[in-house]
């Protein structure tokens, strides 16, 4: 490391192979330049001579094939180089996944497949990364979708999320699925898998991802495990039509991430079986990556390992302990920056910087709030709020509502807990009366979100806060569980 040319600003020499590793504290903000040589954060390269800007206690690496030397700015809590990284394994995994695309667009153009390849399947991967808590199962998905889309041959991988506590693209309490084809830039935990369109100002470039998403409501899967089930086969249903009408597109293949209860914690070993199920069948993946558990492997290799391959892969080293109260944080900042767009202040001395490749006074939004009476949109909940888990009903009982149910909430009622909670705008119901069934509330994706911040009973009106300016009057909302005040 070189002598220290300001208070606040480091420049760092890292060697081939190796990252610098940081984290923020809260309320503070990093800036990163790459002064000399290449680097890349989870696979997305740096510009040389470009500023960009860290926030929202973002933990991540600068890592570098051939060495760099980059100029730190800011007072990150955390910051070392390691030379321990496994990005040779997941650089390896990435040219197996690219062996398989060609062959499966050498398939489908009817190319011949390389000599060396003769004989292997040309099917693209389909790969579903499982893993503990922290293991880094989104930095993995990030660097191998971010890789495909350097290839430079017009890949463009659906990245699908199926971890409602993770935000993805949106918000917490989604799953969802985008076609990805530039890499995906970090800056913050707040928008991990980029931004999406429905959310950025006009004028950016990340408009280009309009991810389909499905409102589950929660963070934890444990909440209502049949609902998400249902939901991923949903969103799997999608991906597979896309994939039927662009068969170019489908040679890119897919890459699913999860939530670590899939690998164990909360929930019942049964509903976590069932739910790797649900995502091995609905996006008929043909690879499971095994991220750092030796037990998990073993259970992958003896419920799938006859009909796909499993893959145990090393953990980072750099991967942290995230704590309760982080993840709580995390997901306010994501709905502040869902309505009123990701506001990051560069450190002293910084005057202008990329948030996520793009420029940061471009990243604000303004939020409309508007004053709508109880009749104009149609509020549901999805099952009881509070449901006891079937295994802990008595011998024999059954329940008297269904966890699918969607319920009307009136909002004038005592205790409709509306107040201050997000709802998720759902999609038009098909045009189609014939085509209309009980439970078609829970096949439809979602639009938008919005938050009920005042509710004036007596005149049956209420105030709703929403990032976009189109009237929702007439639409059907659903509740979950998450709250956000101002």
């Amino acid at each position: 490391m070189s002598d220290v040319p300001q208070a606040g600003t480091k420049e760092w020499v890292l060697e081939p192979e190796t990252e610098y590793r940081f984290e923020l504290d809260p309320g503070t903000s990093l800036a990163i330049k790459l002064l000399r040589g290449n680097a890349e954060i989870f696979g997305a390269e740096l510009a040389e001579g470009k500023t960009y800007l860290f926030g929202f206690e973002c933990k991540a690496a600068v890592f570098t094939w051939q060495g760099c030397t980059i100029k730190v700015t800011g007072q990150p809590s955390t910051e070392y180089v390691s030379e321990e990284t496994p990005m040779g394994a997941y650089a390896n995994l990435h040219m197996a996944f690219e062996q398989m695309r060609v062959r499966a667009l050498s398939a489908l153009h009817g190319s011949p497949v390389p000599d060396a390849d003769y004989g292997a399947s040309a099917e693209p991967p389909r790969v579903l990364v499982v893993g503990p808590e922290n293991s880094g199962k989104t930095t993995i998905c990030k660097i191998l979708t971010n890789y495909a889309v350097r290839v430079g041959q017009n890949r463009s991988p659906i990245l699908v999320n199926v971890d409602p506590s993770e935000g993805a693209w949106i918000i917490p309490g989604t799953v969802s699925a985008a076609v990805v084809t530039s890499p995906i830039a970090t800056a913050s935990p707040v928008n991990p898998l980029g931004s999406a369109a429905t959310t950025a100002p006009t004028v950016l470039a990340s408009n280009a991802l309009t991810p389909l998403v499905y409102w589950y409501g929660h963070s934890e899967i444990k909440k209502n495990p049949l609902l998400l089930d249902r939901l991923i086969r949903n969103l799997g249903e999608n991906v597979m039509e896309r994939h039927c009408n662009d068969p170019e597109e489908r040679t890119s293949g897919l890459i699913v991430d999860t939530p670590s209860s899939f690998a164990s914690g909360s929930g019942s070993a049964d509903n976590r079986q069932t739910l790797v199920k649900a995502c091995v069948d609905a996006f008929r993946i043909n690879v499971i990556l095994v991220v750092g558990h030796e037990k998990l492997n073993v259970e992958m290799q003896r419920s799938y390992g006859s009909r796909l391959t499993v893959v145990k892969i090393p953990k980072s080293g750099g991967v942290v302990d995230l704590d309760p109260s982080y993840q709580e944080r995390v997901h306010n900042y994501q709905l502040h920056a869902y309505m009123y767009g990701q506001k990051l202040d560069p450190p002293p001395g910084i005057t202008s910087a990329i948030v996520a490749s793009e420029a940061a006074a471009d990243l604000v939004l303004a939020p409309s709030s508007s004053v709508v009476k109880f009749e104009d949109i149609t509020i549901y909940r999805i099952g009881e709020e509070t449901m006891a888990p079937s295994s802990a009903l008595p011998i024999g009982a059954t329940r008297t509502l269904s966890e699918m149910q969607p319920i009307l909430l009136d909002p004038a009622a005592v205790g409709s807990g509306l107040l201050n909670r997000v709802l998720g705008i759902l999609s038009p119901f098909h045009p189609d009366e014939n085509e209309r069934y009980d439970e078609e509330i829970l096949d439809l994706s979602v639009t938008g979100f919005l938050v009920i911040t005042n509710l004036d009973v007596p005149n049956r009106k209420m105030t709703i806060l929403s990032p976009n300016q189109g009237s929702i009057i007439g639409k059907t909302v659903i509740i979950g569980s998450f709250e956000w005040r101002e």
